[in-house]
């Protein structure tokens, strides 16, 4: 079939699978150029593996230490008749890229929530590795089944304790706009830490453990981010914020319980990914962020910012730089005072008139459409395409 983009607000329903596979190739060629890993994992376990920082979190250390991966991740192949998600290209074409290096690959597609999943990675580790040194958490997912009590939790993207207003653009038409949103209310708080919170993460590594897998010198990391005050009320004073905050609450434990350097959480930078783009305020922001960052010589992208957590945080001699809280902080160029100044200074100026002069927002668009395959050189996207790719290792 041709297989056109269908865009619907921050959602496109359709994939390319050869563009998708481009979008995968530009990032391993990224990591072979910027060259091998001084130090690198000897497993990596990704629980969110598929696409944005999770995906870049299996392609750094593949493809910069030849180092054995396992993803876990929740997506849909493709049929005759429709194409599967982006993720599931993505996982095809880094396990055929992978295997052309001859590097370890092995894809569990299903819920990463549920017991029966984690005993499946869980009994691959252990006959083909025996033990894992490096476990990476970047799962997004608005719902979650409890695995003991089946209950089913769906996060809400709210603020706390009043209304919220801010500007806001409409991906769709290019408009500057404004929305509000309801203050959170009954159990929204309760109900988004238990899918976004730290929870999940640390039954991984509990599971892991008295399965007698877990490396004496393990280290897990998961991924969050904190943004501008502009976004707090939304985000990192909103119910996700108080998610993010179980989260770091959850590596504090696990440091207890595992000892000291066990578990970190790396706060990463904005930028647009099928979780980004769903949030309001955020496209705005980062439409400014990028045209700022773009010209002082300091954007980065997904495969950029894992390849500076892993080479100077993670597998770094000196081990990872932390915040007064603790925290790996690869946010840093954007959360700059320089680049916050200027981006604050855009933000107050931009409206609908001026949006394409003062901000990057058709670096916005082309970064969505890349996320589903689509605008990538190198691919004829007027020429039959199968959307049917095999992902063999696929549980």
């Amino acid at each position: 079939m041709i297989i056109k983009p269908k865009t619907r607000g921050f959602i496109c329903t359709t994939a390319h699978p050869d563009g998708c596979k481009e979008h995968v190739r530009s990032q391993i060629n990224y990591v072979q150029e910027k060259g091998s890993l001084e130090k690198f994992p000897k497993n990596v376990l990704v629980i969110g593996a598929s696409t944005g920082y999770g995906l870049a979190s299996r392609i750094v250390p593949a493809f910069g230490g030849k180092c054995p991966t396992i993803g876990v991740f929740f997506e849909k192949p493709g049929t005759e008749t429709r194409t599967g998600s982006a993720g599931w290209y993505n996982s095809v074409a880094f396990e055929e890229f992978a295997a052309e290096e001859g590097i370890y690959a092995k894809s569990f597609n299903g819920d990463a929530f549920s017991n029966e999943m984690k005993k499946e990675v869980l009994d691959t580790i252990k006959a083909d590795w025996g033990k894992v040194d490096t476990i990476v958490y970047s799962l997004a997912s608005p719902r979650r089944t409890d695995p003991e009590t089946g209950e089913v939790y769906k996060s809400v993207l709210k603020p706390i304790g009043q209304n919220f207003s801010q500007k806001n653009l409409n991906t769709d038409t290019g408009e500057v706009t404004s929305v509000s949103i309801e203050a959170a209310e009954g159990d929204d708080i309760l109900n988004t830490e238990k899918v976004m919170g730290g929870e999940d993460w640390q039954l991984w590594i509990d599971a892991l453990s008295e399965a007698g897998l877990l490396a004496d010198d393990f280290t897990t990391v998961a991924y969050s981010y904190i943004g501008p005050e502009l976004t707090f009320p939304i985000y990192t004073n909103g119910t996700i914020g108080k998610a993010k905050e179980h989260v770091e609450k959850t590596a504090a434990a696990m440091n207890e319980k595992y000892g000291a350097g066990s578990a970190y959480v790396s706060v990463n930078k904005a930028l647009v990914t099928q979780a980004s783009s769903a949030i309001p305020v955020v496209p705005l922001y980062i439409s400014l962020l990028y045209k700022v960052m773009k010209e002082a010589g300091n954007h980065e992208g997904c495969i950029e910012q894992i390849y500076r957590l892993f080479g100077d945080h993670l597998n770094s001699e000196s081990g990872p730089k932390l915040d007064e809280k603790g925290r790996i902080r690869i946010d840093d160029w954007e959360m700059g005072e320089e680049v916050q100044s200027a981006v604050m200074e855009l933000w107050d100026k931009v409206d609908t008139a001026n949006l394409t002069d003062i901000s990057d927002f058709e670096g916005y668009r082309s970064e969505f459409l890349k996320l589903f395959g689509f605008g990538l050189d190198g691919v004829n996207y007027e020429a039959d395409a199968n959307p049917m790719r095999d992902l063999p290792s696929v549980t």
